[in-house]
């Protein structure tokens, strides 16, 4: 049976692995943990003047250089000074140049936000009026590419190499400590040591291209490298890196001196490499918790303790979970792992499962909000798949702890099994209770029981055809005489070693509950493959809490570029070339929507005083649909105020506003000025 389990075993993980990429793939490039929520000139406006400065708001702080924040005309050329400069924390300006001409300009951002992940977008707004430009503002976006997928792919698997790291020295060291002799144990934590290692590389070299030009000749350019340095996220890789050092340490002395000690000595060494492990252990955690969510936003100073927990009860649940797998396929024969290791990772694991619970529900109403970002927002909804996981997760651990106990009640009955054989092989039975054993193996159980004894007749049979093959190979060659005899005896030695061990295998594998211990921790750990990856792509998504500010923000940007709030304000001197002739005309116009409007018009004095002029004159029109010229008569209210209700614009678009201003009986001006309607 264990035959034909292996290529199925192999499948299941290539499968499961197979998914896990597909998940990361279809993650796209890392999504703005800083939400863009305010700018002056706001998205879409159409300012009167060129404005002396672009002001950007975030959500949370950024860091910026020369090139993060950019401001192009309508040909694509740059107009800023290239000096960025914070107020707030959150609010960064850049100063533009002097006299630009009115039309469209385009305001571009590439910024890295405080936990770690890129962040790129644009809009426009109009100087005067709007006008076609050649910068496109479709394809603003960081963190993607080549590059962006090399990142998610180092992240996930230091995220996995941590688990087995941590998880699986953490199942040697407090449930299993022969485990420490096990090889196959041995390569898996070391395998995750040297992952964690490479990863951790790589994700030093690709930082400054990930959250820069995106380009892989940038990966290894020193300067750049210099510059992520110098990053929190830099300074984070780094320190990982320090801290791997230490866990070499820890594993040369586990699966050396801490191997190579009796029990008793064992146990003296063992709390010296809990405490080290353990701070270790938390050291490397914090590197994640100080660089990425859990260091920006509500109550950072408890969320990253909390991170720290959180991480170390996945390592230690499911690291312990992959370690116990290699155990039960991997493991030796002649050291199986005990039913005592099991049961005491069973209790560690609902411990660890404990603290996820509790730290993950901190971490989900800090990171959502609400309720409603449960289904409103990309995180909400990879958070639900997250707990669905975690909860198939547990009830498959369920069956894995009815399985340890169903093997912790036949060991009593194993003992006293293998103390018979012992007995019988020593002589101390007679013929009569032989040939009772004899009929009790031929009727007896056709479960664990009665493959076992079969697979030790098989065995003692081929053992015993192999040394008489032996044996008569040896007679014909001279083996007493000699090297040859020497080295007869020592191919005759490791066929019986193997035979012996193949013997033990088989006893071992035809036990119903350890093999179905093995079928559930299989299943445990395909899920947790998955669970892996759905954190790793939920650790770069927009936090819930981030994107509802953002769509807040957004929709009060809109509202007040439409109906409710979204007068438009044009400002027109004049000068008639007469005595008093010369003035500033305001027009506004509210809500510049579709339907009726509100129109005020105001006339001023070059000092700003109101004053009243023979007449004023208004008319719209849309040339792009040849509608108008819609003539307004506006009504005289105030000294400078002239006011019309319900002008009816009957489309959207691109309007002409034109004033015709007299101030005597021959001398007049009109002047025209464009205004968005939405």
């Amino acid at each position: 049976m264990t035959q034909t389990i292996a290529p199925r075993v192999r499948t299941l993980v290539l499968l499961l692995l197979a998914a896990a990429c597909a998940l990361l793939a279809g993650a796209g490039p890392a999504s703005a943990h800083a939400a863009l929520t305010g700018s002056d000139p706001r998205q879409g406006a159409v300012v009167d003047k060129a404005p002396a400065q672009v002001s950007l708001t975030f959500s949370e702080s950024v860091s910026m250089d020369d090139d993060s924040l950019r401001v192009l005309d309508p040909k694509g050329k740059r107009v800023d000074d290239g000096s960025p400069s914070g107020t707030g924390g959150t609010t960064y300006s850049v100063k533009l140049h002097a006299g630009l001409p009115d039309g469209t300009y385009t305001v571009t951002y590439q910024v890295v936000s405080a936990d770690s992940h890129p962040v790129a977008g644009a809009y426009t707004f109009s100087v005067g009026a709007p006008s076609e430009t050649s910068v496109s503002v479709s394809a603003q976006a960081a963190g993607g590419g080549f590059v962006g997928g090399l990142y998610g792919v180092g992240r996930y698997v230091s995220y996995a190499a941590f688990v087995v790291l941590v998880g699986g020295a953490a199942f040697v060291l407090a449930c299993w400590p022969r485990g420490s002799g096990v090889r196959a144990v041995q390569r898996l934590v070391v395998s995750g040591w040297l992952a964690l290692t490479a990863a951790t590389l790589l994700l030093l070299l690709l930082r400054g291209s990930y959250t820069g030009s995106g380009k892989l000749a940038d990966v290894f350019d020193l300067s750049l490298l210099g510059e992520v340095l110098q990053t929190k996220s830099g300074a984070a890789l780094v320190s990982r890196l320090l801290l791997l050092a230490a866990a070499a340490l820890f594993i040369a002395v586990l699966f050396g001196a801490y191997d190579k000690r009796e029990d008793e000595e064992r146990r003296d060494l063992t709390f010296g490499l809990a405490v080290g492990g353990s701070v270790v252990a938390a050291g490397l955690a914090a590197t994640w918790a100080m660089s990425e969510h859990a260091s920006v936003g509500l109550q950072a100073g408890l969320a990253m303790p909390v991170d720290v927990v959180h991480l170390i009860a996945v390592a230690t649940w499911l690291g312990g979970l992959t370690a116990l797998l290699v155990a039960l396929y991997r493991g030796p024969a002649q050291t199986p792992v005990p039913t005592l290791a099991v049961r005491r990772f069973s209790r560690i694991a609902f411990g660890s499962v404990v603290a996820l619970v509790a730290t993950g529900t901190y971490q989900s109403w800090r990171q959502l909000g609400s309720w409603t970002a449960f289904t409103d927002t990309r995180y909400g909804q990879l958070l639900l798949v997250k707990i669905g996981l975690v909860a198939v997760l547990v009830g498959i651990a369920y069956f894995s702890r009815r399985w340890t106990a169903q093997l912790a009640e036949t060991v009593p009955a194993v003992a006293g099994q293998r103390q018979k054989e012992r007995v019988a092989a020593s002589g101390g039975r007679g013929d009569d209770e032989a040939n009772a054993t004899g009929k009790t193996t031929t009727a007896g159980r056709a479960g664990a029981a009665g493959k076992a004894a079969a697979a030790g007749k098989a065995t003692a049979a081929g053992e015993a055809k192999a040394a008489g093959k032996t044996k008569a190979a040896g007679k014909a060659s001279g083996t007493g005489k000699g090297s040859g005899g020497s080295q007869r005896a020592a191919q005759l030695a490791r066929q019986r070693a193997a035979v012996d061990a193949a013997r033990q295998k088989r006893q071992r594998d035809a036990d119903p509950h350890r093999f179905g211990l093995r079928r559930s921790v299989l299943a445990e750990a395909g899920v947790a493959v998955v669970l892996l990856a759905v954190t790793t792509v939920l650790t770069q998504t927009e936090p819930g809490r981030t994107e509802e500010d953002a769509k807040a923000a957004g929709a009060t940007s809109a509202t007040s570029a439409a109906p409710a709030t979204g007068a438009v304000t044009l400002d027109m001197p004049f000068d008639t070339g007469g005595q008093n002739g010369k003035g500033v005309v305001r027009v506004e116009l509210d809500p510049a929507r579709v339907g009726a409007n509100d129109l005020h018009l105001y006339v001023e004095r070059p000092d700003g005083t109101a004053f009243d002029i023979p007449e004023v004159k208004v008319a719209l029109t849309q040339k792009a649909k040849d509608i108008g010229p819609l003539p307004v008569a506006p009504d005289h209210i105030t000294t400078g105020h002239w006011s019309a209700d319900g002008v009816q614009i009957p489309m959207a678009g691109d309007w002409e506003v034109a004033v015709t201003v007299r101030t005597s009986d021959i001398d007049q001006v009109t002047l025209t000025k464009n205004a968005q309607i939405g």
